[in-house]
């Protein structure tokens, strides 16, 4: 069964305009005309066809790879919610994962909240690619979901509130 990784990928959106999904794995070049690529793929279990989180690598055009990191599924509450509901317990082999075998019209993720890891992989290609969040992505402040949270009351509006 199909990974769906371009929904995946598409669902973490990434700000990066020049990159593309090649089969189950997100390439980038995050900064125009600097020779550092980014590649996100997925990070596989001991068991077959099932995934527990994201290798982000550094690449160089000429060196080959520079840096990697992996970032867990668990570490970053991808799926606790889905596994809360599901009373998965935490010593289970399918807690904090997802593998290929899904519900027919839902992704094989089905539940994962990315939100940890979208700013897990910001705060890391910050390091390696500065400034390349703020040139190539709108603000998430202007996103739909984002809400300004009310005002404290001053001394002069609690008095009127008594």
């Amino acid at each position: 069964m199909s990974l769906q990784a371009r929904q995946f990928f598409a669902e973490l959106c990434l700000p990066f305009t020049d990159s593309t999904v090649v089969g189950n794995t997100y390439y980038a070049t995050p900064a125009a005309g600097a020779p550092l690529r980014l590649r996100i793929s997925f990070t596989g279990t001991i068991y077959a066809d099932t995934y527990g989180g994201l290798r982000l690598t550094v690449v160089h055009a000429d060196r080959g790879e520079i840096d990697a990191v992996a970032l867990s599924f668990v570490d970053h509450g991808t799926f606790h919610r889905r596994d809360e509901a599901q009373r998965t317990p935490r010593n289970s082999d399918k807690y904090g994962t997802f593998n290929t075998y899904h519900r027919p019209g839902q992704p094989p993720w089905e539940g994962a909240v990315t939100t940890g890891l979208r700013d897990a992989i910001e705060q890391y290609t910050s390091v390696w690619f500065p400034g390349a969040w703020e040139t190539s992505a709108p603000s998430r402040a202007a996103g739909p979901t984002t809400q300004k949270a009310p005002e404290p009351p001053t001394s002069r509006t609690a008095s009127r509130i008594r």
